[in-house]
C-alpha cells in the first residue's frame, strides 16, 4: 500500500513568552463523538517536542492517553486506529480524539495535531467554559451578594458610608445605595478585587523572586481568558486577575510558576525542579487550579 504524503507543520513563532493556560490539559477522553476531518484556518504553531515528563493520564475506560508537547501548552489525546483514509479530530466535553488510518505513524498524525492546533485548543476551552459555566452558580448582584476571595465566601453589603472590608466578618461594605443597579455593584466589587490582586499579587512576586534569587522587570494583571499567567523573556510577568478568587497557595503556585521561567523558558524537568525548589507543595496547588472554574 502507498503511503500518503507526510503532513509539513507550519513554522513556529518564538514570541519569546511563556504561559500558564487555563486549560492546559485536556479532561480525558471516555467516550468520543464521532471524528471526522476538519479543517483550520492559517495560523501560527508552536514547535512539538519530545515529551519527558510522566506518561499521560488514564482515561476512564483505562486507556492511556497520549501526550504531546507544543510551546508552553501540553496536550492530552485518545488515538484510535481504523480504516478510514484520512486523519479526524474530535471534540468534546471530554477532550481530543485523533482517529487515524492504520498505516500513518505517530510522527505524522502529531504533525497534523500542531498543524490544527489553534482550532483544537480553542475548541478545548469552549467546551471547559460550558462545563464550568453549567457548574457556577450565577452571583446576584445585590445587598448580600456571595463570591469567593482568597478561597473563602465574600459577602457584600450595601449603604456603607465608605468602602470597607471587614476581614473577621467576610463582609465588603459599599457606598451605594440599597437598591444599587446590579452592574453599578458588579464593577465596584470588580474593582476592589482588582487593586487587592494588585497589592497580594505583588507581594507574593517579591517573596518568591527572593527566595529563587531572580529580578522580574515589571508586572502587571490580565483578564486574559486562557491563560493564568505569562512571562516574557525581558523579565515582564502577567498575571489573571481572577486568581484573586482562589486560595492564597494557588496565587502562590503561579507566582511561583512564572518567575521560575525567569531561569527555565521552557516546561522541562528541570523547571519543575526549580517551581519546586522555591514552592514544594506545587503539585497539590496545581491540581487545585485545574479543579476549580477559572473565573466567576
Amino acid at each position: 500500500m502507498q503511503k500518503s504524503p507526510t503532513p509539513r507543520p507550519s513554522a513556529a513563532l518564538d514570541n519569546g513568552q511563556l504561559d500558564l493556560p487555563l486549560f492546559a490539559e485536556p479532561a480525558p477522553v471516555a467516550a468520543p463523538s464521532p471524528a471526522s476531518p476538519i479543517s483550520a484556518p492559517p495560523s501560527t504553531q508552536s514547535p512539538l517536542k519530545p515529551f519527558n515528563g510522566p506518561k499521560g493520564p488514564l482515561a476512564p475506560d483505562g486507556t492511556r492517553l497520549r501526550t504531546l508537547e507544543m510551546g508552553a501548552r501540553t496536550l492530552h489525546y485518545r488515538l484510535k486506529r481504523s480504516s478510514r483514509k484520512s486523519i479526524g479530530f474530535a471534540i468534546d466535553g471530554t477532550g481530543l480524539t485523533i482517529t487515524a488510518p492504520r498505516w500513518v505513524t505517530i510522527t505524522d498524525i502529531e504533525t497534523a495535531i500542531a498543524e490544527k492546533q489553534r482550532w483544537i485548543f480553542a475548541k478545548l476551552f469552549e467546551w471547559q467554559t460550558r462545563a464550568e459555566q453549567r457548574a457556577l452558580p450565577r452571583v446576584e448582584w445585590g445587598d448580600g451578594a456571595e463570591l469567593p476571595y482568597l478561597g473563602k465566601p465574600l459577602r457584600v453589603r450595601l449603604g456603607a458610608s465608605v468602602l470597607a472590608f471587614d476581614e473577621a466578618a467576610r463582609v465588603l461594605a459599599l457606598p451605594l445605595p440599597p437598591h444599587a443597579d446590579a452592574q453599578q455593584i458588579k464593577d465596584r466589587v470588580t474593582g476592589w478585587l482588582q487593586s487587592e490582586a494588585t497589592r497580594i499579587f505583588g507581594e507574593r512576586l517579591a517573596v518568591y523572586a527572593t527566595r529563587l534569587g531572580v529580578t522580574f522587570r515589571s508586572y502587571a494583571l490580565s483578564s486574559a481568558m486562557t491563560r493564568w499567567g505569562s512571562c516574557s523573556s525581558e523579565g515582564r510577568i502577567r498575571l489573571n486577575w481572577r486568581l484573586i478568587h482562589f486560595p492564597l497557595s494557588v496565587v502562590d503556585y503561579v507566582v511561583a510558576h512564572e518567575l521560575a521561567h525567569l531561569r527555565e523558558m521552557n516546561h522541562s524537568p528541570r523547571f519543575w525542579q526549580t517551581v519546586e525548589s522555591i514552592f514544594p507543595e506545587f503539585r497539590e496547588a496545581r491540581k487545585q487550579l485545574k479543579q476549580h472554574p477559572p473565573e466567576m
